[in-house]
Formats: structure tokens, sequence, C-alpha cells
């Protein structure tokens, strides 16, 4: 009797259970604000497809800044129903990343419904981009052109759609819509018009002027990831007054004890490479003039001398320049150093610097020898005030104390420093003072604490 009772009882939670399913609201994801000013970011790589279902704090990609990659966490639990970008697309904050149906209530469900009536309309005519149609056929989406075609029809007023298509894949190219509004005359000829076929009509030819047409399009670079950042940075730099000082380190006694210390790294599993050697100098240089591992404020009232030395690394990646540093490199032993740059140099080839890694730097030093230059003019990172470029390490002929001519191992130094607050004799100075510690490591070892 009480299951009889019962049955109907479950059925009917069956059936409310199934209509709320059909309820599930879908939610726009939104990319929330992540901190210091950026408004944008590049999705590097997707933990999440469509169909899949997430619960809070799962991780759903990775996205990375002009500073840093972060990952982004889920704030609800429901199934994925679309990413709203590809990898390396450009994703703005406040805009949806993916969307998400999601179990259990959600405020704001009208209005979300609304935003997907206007986002109808341009995805059609955006999936139509991806497609090799002809350009002037108009019912099937947008044009295909590139940013800098588009740019010139928009100045001319000429309808993309109208304009015949003469590139690869029914694209419209620069040519095309300047033939469109009379500019250039002729019809469109291919490359291989220009080559005559009798010999008489070849010699002509080649007294007349050559007509060249590109080999390929122009390529259409966007400015992501690390070079966005290099942007906005040297943008300030260009603000700074530059005092530049060369000079050139006689490096036999560095030579000579990175050889002896090689055997012990390596049983340490460390990797010791000279740059270790130069940023300890630099740091023991710097305990003896602080103003260089300083920062400036943005009104000029004040310089910061900073009490650790956060000495930062100019990094070629696959990504472009980044500039991640070593903390508190007056504490940290040679060795230590090396350990750190290790972690450093691999994290920043596989693009996964944490902002951690890229914040907080106090002076900075670009091993430009590893390329091959000599001598180099390094732009100050600001807000810091100094910056020192290294160059390779040659073996040439010197003259000894004694005017005796011998080979010897020599790396070029350029400083740059910031002379609105920075004067030449301090750079100068200080430049010595780092000279004698790699020129005799000895001294080095009596400053060690």
């Amino acid at each position: 009797g009480m299951l009889s009772l019962l049955r109907p009882l479950t059925n009917t939670c069956r059936a409310i259970h199934a209509s709320a399913a059909l309820r599930f609201p879908v939610v726009p994801f939104k990319l929330s604000d992540i901190g210091e000013g950026i408004a944008e970011v590049q999705v590097k790589e997707w933990h999440v497809k469509v169909g899949d279902r997430v619960a809070q704090f799962d991780q759903l990609c990775e996205v990375q800044s002009d500073k840093a990659t972060v990952t982004i966490s889920s704030r609800y639990d429901g199934v994925i129903t679309k990413l709203h970008y590809k990898v390396d697309d450009v994703a703005r904050v406040g805009k949806a990343l993916l969307d998400i149906e999601v179990e259990g209530e959600v405020e704001g469900v009208e209005e979300v419904k609304e935003e997907k009536k206007e986002i109808a309309a341009p995805a059609a005519s955006a999936a139509s981009e991806g497609a090799a149609a002809p350009a002037h056929a108009a019912a099937e989406g947008k044009a295909l052109a590139t940013p800098a075609v588009r740019r010139v029809a928009i100045e001319n007023n000429v309808d993309l759609s109208k304009v015949s298509a003469t590139g690869r894949g029914g694209r419209v190219l620069k040519e095309d819509v300047l033939r469109h509004i009379g500019q250039i005359t002729g019809a469109p000829s291919p490359a291989s018009t220009n080559i005559r076929s009798s010999p008489a009509a070849g010699a002509a030819a080649s007294t007349a002027a050559r007509v060249f047409a590109p080999l390929s399009e122009d390529l259409v670079v966007p400015i992501r990831g690390y070079t966005r950042a290099m942007v906005k940075s040297m943008t300030e730099a260009l603000k700074i007054p530059h005092f530049g000082y060369n000079d050139e380190f006689p490096v036999d006694g560095l030579v000579s004890v990175r050889k002896e210390l090689k055997g012990l790294a390596k049983e340490r599993g460390i990797k010791l490479s000279y740059m270790p050697f130069f940023i300890k100098a630099a740091s023991l240089g710097l305990l003896e003039f602080p103003s260089l591992n300083a920062t400036v404020d943005k009104e000029l009232e004040n310089v910061t001398q900073r009490a650790s030395h956060n000495v930062c690394l100019a990094m070629d990646t696959p990504g472009g320049l980044v500039v991640p540093c070593i903390k508190h490199c007056e504490q940290r032993s040679v060795f230590e150093i090396a350990s750190e740059l290790e972690r450093l140099t691999e994290a920043a080839r596989r693009q996964q610097l944490s902002r951690e890694d890229l914040s907080g730097g106090t002076f900075t030093l670009s091993n430009i020898g590893a390329i091959g230059g000599t001598y180099a003019s390094p732009v100050i990172f600001a807000p810091q005030v100094a910056i020192g470029a290294i160059g390779k390490m040659q073996l040439l002929p010197r003259y000894d104390t004694h005017g005796e001519l011998r080979p010897s191992h020599i790396v070029n130094v350029s400083w740059a420093a910031d002379h609105r607050v920075v004067d030449g004799a301090t750079m100068a100075r200080f430049s010595n003072r780092m000279r004698e510690y790699l020129e005799h490591p000895a001294k080095m070892l009596a400053m060690l604490k």
C-alpha cells in the first residue's frame, strides 16, 4: 500500500525534474576584470569544449595579457554550449568568453536572451567570411579582404561586395578597389601575360619597362602577447632622456673561475653560464651605487631606491621580447641565481611566465651577446632608471700592464641611464666597479656576506 502511494509521487518528481531541465538558462560567461588596467587578453588554450560538463572552480582556459598568463575558472556548474573564441583570438574584458547552460537559478536570464538575438546576425556573416566565396556575391556574406583593403574601401565609400575580386580564393585586393573607382585603368592581368611568345616580341619587351606584380600578398601581423607589452613600455621609454655609456670589460679572471666551478655546478644539476656572474657583479655594484637600483614616479617628484635587487633580464622568446626578473639577487648565491635564471628561461620559452615573474623589477640587463652583437643601445624599462646590454665574449689582442701584447677575453658592455635623475659619473663609476669584480672575481669573494 505504501509503495503504491510512493509510485505516483516519484513519477511527479520525475516530471518536475524533466520540465526544469528544459528551462535551464544559457548564460554568457563574461571575462571579468583581471586587474592592472588590462582591457584585452589573448586566448592561449581551451581546457573545455562544447558539450563538456563543468563545476565551479574548474579551469576553463588560459589567457595571456600583456603582463602574464592567467587561468580562468568557472563560476557556475553546467554544460558548455558555445566557445566565443578560437586559440590566439583576442578577448575583451566584459565580453562573453563562452556560454554555459547553468544548472540552478541564475539572475539576468531575460537580458541574456536579448543579447543572443543581436549576436545572431553578425555571427552568420562571420561564418561565411572563412569560406572561399566569390567576393562580389553579397548574398553569401562579407567580402574577403585584409584590414588594409577594407580601410581603402571605407575611405573611398566603396561597397566591397560590389567589387570584382581577383585575389586567391575570391579575395578582394587593393588594386581591385582602385580599379573599381577608376584610379587604375585596364583589365586585371596575371603576371604571365607579360611574357611574349615570339622572339622578336621578346626583344621588344626587354627594352620596354618590365611590369612587376607581387609574388604573394602582404602579410598583416596582429600585435599580440608580449609584443603588446613592448609597444606600451617602449612608448613610455621614449619620454626618457637616455644617457649612454660604453666600456669593454676584460674577463679572463671570470673565464677561469667559471671553468673551475662548472664541475661543481653540474654535480648540483645547475647549468652555469657567464650570466649569473654578471648579475651578481651588478648586484654587488648596486650595493655601492643604490641610486641606480631605483624607480621613479610618474610625476617625477621622488626616486625610490629599492631595498631588493630584482634584476630583470630581457629574453627573446617565440612570442616576442619579455623581461622577467630574478628577485633578491643581493641575498642569492651565484648558483641560486643560475638555477632561477634557468627556471625563468624555460618558462619564457613556453610562454608560461607568471605575473609575479614579470613584476617588481628594479634594474635590467640584456644579454645581446647571446645573439651575436658586441655593442647595443639598450632602452630603459620604465619606471626603472638604468639598463645594461652585455655583448658577446671575444678573444682579442690587448696589452697588459707590462706593455706585453697577449690574447684577452673581452666583453663590451653598453649602459643607458635616465639622465633626469642619474648623472653620468655615477653610471661610469658603477660600470668600473662591476668591471673590477668580473676582472678579478676574488674581489667578489671578499664582498660575500
